[in-house]
Order: C-alpha cells, then sequence, then structure tokens
C-alpha cells in the first residue's frame, strides 16, 4: 500500500514551491491533471523504504507544465501559477492535508514577496546599466585601438615601403642616410609606442606589462639616445638595419591586432604575426648590440652623459660603462622576449589546432 510522504510548500506571486522529504528517490512521476498534482515515487521517508503517493487539488488555477529536480534528500517541485497573485491557502479545501506543513526556509509572507520581487528588479536593472556601460566601454576602447594600430601599421609601411624603394633605385648609397630620410615617422611610431605600455598595464589589452616595457624601452633608448644625439651615428649603416628590421616586424603584427578589434581573422597574417618575429627578433637586436657597440668610442671621445665626480675620484664617470651594462641586459630582455613570443606562438596553434578537431 502507498504512504503518504511529508510535504512542505511556500509561494510567491508566481509560483509554488513543494519540497518532498523522501531520499534516494526512484520512479518519480509528478504531473498536474485537471488542477490536481499527482505524486508518485519509490523512495525513503518516514515510513523507510516504500513506494509514496499524494495529491494536492489548488486553490486557483495552474499551469499543467511541472518542474521538479530530485536531490539526495528530497524531491523539489515548481508548479506555475495561471494568473499571478497572492492565495490565502494552497488547497481548495480548507483544512490543509495532514502531510502539509509550511517550508519556512522558503516561506515569505506578501510584502516580504513583493519586496523579493523589487530587489530582484533592482538588481537586473543595475546589471543592465552596468552592462550597457561597459559595452559603451568596449566600443570606445574598440575604436581607440582600432585607430592607434591603424596608424602604427600606416607609419611604419611606410617606413618600410620607402626604404626598400630607396635601396633598389639608390643602391648601397641609401644606408649611408637613413636617419636623415626616415628617423622623423620613426620618432613619431616609437613615441605612440608608448601608448602600449599603459594598455597592457590598465588592462587595455591583455598581454604582459614587462614584455612590452622591454620593447618600447630598449628601441626608444636606442632610438633617442644611441642614434638621436650622436650626430656621428647618424650616417652610419647599422641605422638602416635596426630601422628596417624594426618595420619588417611591425608591419604583420599592428594590421593582426586590428584584425583582431573586428574578431576577424586571416590565418596567413596570423602565420606571419607569430612566425616572421623567430628570426627578425634576435637580428632587430643583433643590428642594436652593433649600434651600441660602435657609439661606445664616441660617447667617451665626447663625454656626453658622462657623470662628473671630480671631487670624489678625480675624474668623470663615462657613459660607455653604463653601455657595457645595458649590453648585458639586452641580451637577458631578448631572451625574455623571446620566451614569451614563443609561448604566444605556441599557445596559439595549440588552441587553433585543438578547435580544428
Amino acid at each position: 500500500m502507498a504512504l503518504t510522504p511529508l510535504v512542505y510548500w511556500a509561494q510567491r506571486h508566481e509560483d509554488i514551491y513543494l519540497r518532498v522529504e523522501l531520499t534516494d528517490v526512484q520512479n518519480i512521476d509528478v504531473h498536474v491533471d485537471e488542477n490536481v498534482l499527482h505524486f508518485s515515487a519509490q523512495g525513503h521517508g518516514a515510513k523507510g523504504q516504500n513506494e509514496y503517493k499524494f495529491s494536492l487539488e489548488f486553490l486557483l488555477p495552474v499551469k499543467p507544465q511541472v518542474s521538479y529536480k530530485s536531490t539526495q534528500r528530497q524531491v523539489n517541485i515548481i508548479v506555475h501559477k495561471i494568473q499571478r497573485g497572492w492565495w490565502e491557502r494552497l488547497t481548495v479545501q480548507e483544512r490543509k492535508p495532514v502531510f502539509l506543513a509550511p517550508d519556512f526556509d522558503r516561506w515569505l509572507d506578501e510584502s516580504d514577496a513583493e519586496m523579493e520581487i523589487r530587489e530582484k528588479e533592482e538588481k537586473k536593472n543595475r546589471l543592465k546599466a552596468s552592462r550597457q556601460k561597459e559595452e559603451g566601454f568596449v566600443s570606445l576602447k574598440t575604436v581607440f585601438l582600432i585607430v592607434y594600430n591603424l596608424v602604427q601599421f600606416l607609419g611604419f609601411s611606410w617606413i618600410f615601403v620607402n626604404m626598400t624603394v630607396r635601396l633598389f633605385i639608390i643602391g648601397i648609397d641609401s644606408l649611408y642616410d637613413t636617419f636623415h630620410t626616415i628617423s622623423d615617422v620613426m620618432f613619431f611610431c616609437q613615441i605612440l609606442a608608448s601608448v602600449e605600455v599603459l594598455n597592457a598595464a590598465f588592462g587595455v589589452v591583455k598581454t604582459g606589462v614587462i614584455p612590452t616595457l622591454i620593447q618600447v624601452v630598449g628601441r626608444n633608448f636606442i632610438l633617442f639616445i644611441i642614434f638621436g644625439s650622436l650626430e656621428e651615428m647618424h650616417h652610419k649603416p647599422v641605422v638602416f638595419f635596426v630601422f628596417y628590421l624594426w618595420s619588417a616586424i611591425e608591419i604583420f603584427r599592428y594590421p593582426f591586432y586590428m584584425l583582431g578589434c573586428f574578431n576577424t581573422e586571416w590565418k596567413t597574417l596570423t602565420w606571419l604575426r607569430y612566425t616572421v618575429w623567430m628570426p627578425l627578433y634576435p637580428l632587430g637586436v643583433l643590428a642594436e648590440a652593433l649600434a651600441v657597440i660602435q657609439s661606445i668610442p664616441i660617447f667617451d671621445e665626447s663625454k656626453l652623459f658622462s657623470i662628473p665626480l671630480t671631487k670624489v675620484i678625480g675624474t668623470s664617470v663615462s657613459f660607455s660603462y653604463f653601455l657595457y651594462i645595458y649590453l648585458v641586459l639586452m641580451f637577458l630582455g631578448l631572451f625574455i622576449n623571446f620566451r614569451h613570443l614563443y609561448k604566444q606562438r605556441k599557445r596559439r596553434f595549440r588552441t587553433k589546432k585543438r578547435k580544428a578537431n
């Protein structure tokens, strides 16, 4: 003979919540027929392991669709009211069934339930406002990144094309006047590149601050201190190789980032962005190191940036000592950035391979 389980109930303006005290439940059958909820299941209740059943005729009409979820300790049932409102009781009969009791874990009176609805609506409105604000920020950020990457791409493309054309037309002689013909645009692009450090620091883009800082500071040191401050370096061929290698990397990097702002990918460009740096980046660092080495005698002779310590040691400390330290740090930076870029490449193509599979 089927037994009746303990059933606890609570309500909101739109739903009825029932909690059936049964454990290890099997063969659950829950349905609404002519506004009567029918429940039957095998489980362990107050009278041990048995078949348990009950029926409830609701006070007001409910929808026939019923949802339920069984856990190890109970069965939770949700019944939806046809008309939104607050019921004075659960069943048609005024005297409640002996197996039915209020669920005080979920119980609210009508005013508390209305307050709960208002709180949910306020939370929903706050989330909506926050999402709209975030979307507005994302749109502004996207426009900023598109413009930034486009400007940098155009700048480095002009440098690369200009140097290539001059090399074909003028030949070897173009190596000696690179600084005078290209430096203005390179100064502009490298000053603008300082924004990348801020982007990484403030989370505008998801990239490491340290690798970005190493690259930007390293390049600007070579450009402004080694090339910019020494007129004797302006006519050296090493300027051509440094500028050419820098621009050869960037003409693939910036359009890749720009397409990323549109959630678009060109496979060939992706491969080039994550591959061409492997030979070009070390070659660029070698060209920068050669420029530093060539500048050391000039700094020694001109005493430029030397630190006067006449009263302490009777002489000045040449800037060249700092350059020797910088050479060591430069190759340390090469190792850090190469490792970072290699991890990026490995992660990128591993993800693409997984998606393909």
